[in-house]
């Protein structure tokens, strides 16, 4: 279980995209991060809760991110969409 009512400890699953392909991930809990630039996707990135452990990117946030995920910086796991 996660969001609100999880026990201490726990992590969350982060969706971070265009809103088109990442709404529906709502409804399995995940934490849906809608970002339709790239501009948005990293302002997205740097505000993500700190207990989002695992993001499921669309492969144009991806692209955005790439500095960030690829650079060791940070402690999430993270996994494109396919195209």
């Amino acid at each position: 279980m996660t969001g609100p009512g999880a026990p201490p400890g726990t992590s969350r699953i982060a969706v971070l995209g265009e809103q088109l392909r990442v709404q529906g991930f709502g409804l399995a809990g995940a934490l849906v991060v809608a970002a339709d630039t790239p501009e948005a996707a990293r302002s997205a990135w740097r505000d993500l809760p700190a207990d989002v452990a695992f993001v499921i990117l669309t492969p144009s946030a991806a692209q955005a991110l790439a500095p960030q995920i690829t650079d060791g910086s940070s402690d999430r796991l993270t996994v494109v969409m396919p195209g």
